[in-house]
């Protein structure tokens, strides 16, 4: 069965853009999967923590070695992972906070790139020392940008820290079917804007 994880990391509520570019997305795939499921991860609403010294302690402890408390700590981190294991297609909104994700994003990241769970090393290897334990997921960046300019070959592009953060640990966790949309001018009232939304 095809399986949808929505996340969504934007702060706002019903005027977010990134939001709103992934209703459009879910309504469109539950038009052309109608068996489908759709898993909702809403981030910006209900963050998820960030990983301290117990979460470290138990993500590198094997798991028939972890006392209780280790195994309570990765609770929250082995049921996103599973929500990703499970999903065959993901799509995620995600606003440009400070020319990178907002920290949401990134707390959510640093629960699901686990070593030997969704990744593994693989030292002295071309390219990236990492080889991802997931495949075959269509993955759809939604993201929004208050600014222009940062797309490649833009003046601007040096500093998008945004799209290439995420395709590179999407790549960490052998995700490389990626696709972005980006809309921009969103802080930026003017005929370029109305231009992007209607695109």
């Amino acid at each position: 069965m095809e399986n949808l994880l929505v996340i969504n990391a934007s702060p706002q509520g019903d005027g977010s853009y990134s939001r709103q570019m992934t209703a459009r997305f879910t309504r469109l795939w539950a038009t052309n999967n109608p068996d489908g499921k759709v898993v909702e991860r809403d981030l910006g609403r209900r963050p998820v923590p960030h990983v301290d010294e117990q979460w470290i302690s138990a993500a590198f402890t094997s798991e028939e070695a972890r006392t209780p408390d280790q195994r309570t700590a990765l609770e929250i981190s082995d049921a996103l992972v599973a929500e990703l294991k499970n999903a065959t297609t993901i799509v995620i909104g995600c606003p440009m906070h400070n020319l990178s994700v907002p920290s949401t994003l990134k707390a959510y990241i640093d629960q699901i790139v686990r070593i030997g769970v969704t990744t593994k090393l693989v030292p002295d290897t071309p390219q990236s020392p990492y080889m991802g334990l997931l495949s075959n997921k269509s993955t759809y960046l939604m993201l929004v940008r208050g600014g222009y300019g940062y797309q490649s070959g833009e003046a601007y592009a040096p500093m998008n820290f945004q799209e290439p953060y995420l395709r590179a640990v999407l790549g960490m966790l052998g995700i490389r079917n990626v696709k972005a949309i980006a809309l921009e001018y969103t802080a930026v009232h003017s005929n370029c804007f109305e231009s992007a939304l209607d695109g």
